[in-house]
């Protein structure tokens, strides 16, 4: 595989970026809490969200109407589209990053199906951990997903003593569609206990309400937060994991904690919301022709377009043909399939 080059940009060009990236952020979530059966007017939006924040009341001219839709239905389901979006993109381009290789995503590599089997589990037998019950669905579907990463990288190793990143995300795409039949044997032995799920893997945040975004949030900062601190590490790794030594960095460790660290945060956001793919490929794709492979950028920047990006997915979800909505998955996969058909080519033709 050639050697990539962490490629320099001004410093203009990357906190124009930074500032793209978060007003496209803020407009996605103005223009998703707006939209809908009933249009709530930015002015009206932004003066809740302030008042809420702060503690104040809301000013009387706002409708009461208005103050209900926005706080109790589409700003937790915004900001939860949100944090999923950018735990899925900044996983992505983590993975991706250790890899070395632009296929990588928690979908492709079997992380996201590993995540939903430990939820599905969870939810069909009831499981409550006692300690941290509401947090049993996360934590055993960030344990699946870190179980089945770790799998992956065996089974390629026993196929491939090397472990060509090829070989990689084939075995993960064959543990995917392994896992994924097995849900679905699952909710075919099961009955109609388990149907409803059906709709719940194939991604949606709808009807989750502010108890999810508590349940997500913790694992999403601490997932983010670990990465963060690890992407001058990514940078030495993308060089290969000998130039990575021998610049001094710790490989096996480094390597180990971005793996885990992706996986939490998949994990976390398959069980809030479902099965979502392509986010963590499309995001930090369309991101390196604009930075570059710095991930001290990439990241963050992963962080802000991600939540935007899966912000707008859900709002076109739910309004393409309301009053039905369409999983989020399938929007995300709409976009995302093309994509990933394009840089398997591209990636094809620069190895000929």
């Amino acid at each position: 595989m050639p050697k990539r080059s962490i490629r320099s940009y001004s410093t203009n060009k990357i906190w124009i970026s930074y500032a793209v990236s978060f007003a496209f952020l803020i407009i996605s979530i103005l223009v998703a809490i707006s939209v809908g059966t009933i249009r709530v007017p930015f002015l009206d939006i932004i003066q809740i969200i302030g008042a809420k924040m702060t503690g104040r009341d809301v000013p009387p001219e706002v409708d009461q109407m208005f103050i209900n839709i926005v706080y109790s239905i589409r700003l937790p389901r915004v900001l939860l589209a949100m944090i999923v979006g950018s735990s899925l993109a900044v996983a992505g381009a983590s993975f991706q990053g250790l890899l070395r290789n632009p296929l990588a995503d928690p979908y492709t590599l079997g992380v996201s199906s590993g995540a939903s089997v430990g939820a599905v589990v969870t939810l069909f037998f009831h499981l409550t951990i006692p300690f941290i019950g509401p947090f049993t669905l996360p934590f055993l579907s960030i344990l699946f997903s870190i179980v089945t990463i770790f799998i992956v990288l065996w089974f390629a190793q026993k196929v491939e003593r090397t472990m060509k990143v090829e070989t990689i995300i084939l075995t993960g795409i064959i543990f995917s569609s392994f896992l994924g039949s097995f849900i679905s044997l699952m909710i075919a032995l099961t009955g109609e206990e388990l149907r409803q799920i059906i709709g719940w893997l194939l991604g949606s945040v709808s009807m989750r309400g502010w108890e999810y975004v508590g349940i997500v949030l913790p694992f999403f900062v601490v997932g983010v937060l670990l990465l963060l601190l690890n992407a001058k590490e990514l940078n030495g790794m993308s060089f290969g994991e000998d130039q990575a030594r021998y610049i001094g960095i710790s490989v096996q460790k480094r390597k180990l904690l971005i793996l885990i660290s992706g996986s939490i945060l998949t994990g976390a956001a398959v069980a809030v919301s479902g099965t979502i793919g392509f986010v963590g490929l499309v995001v930090p794709h369309f991101l390196r022709r604009i930075v570059g492979h710095d991930h001290v950028h990439l990241l963050p920047l992963s962080v802000l377009t991600g939540g935007g990006f899966l912000v707008l997915a859900d709002l076109v979800s739910r309004t393409i043909i309301a009053p039905t909505e369409l999983p989020i998955g399938v929007i995300t996969s709409l976009v995302g399939a093309p994509i990933f058909a394009y840089i398997l080519l591209k990636k094809r033709r620069a190895s000929i």
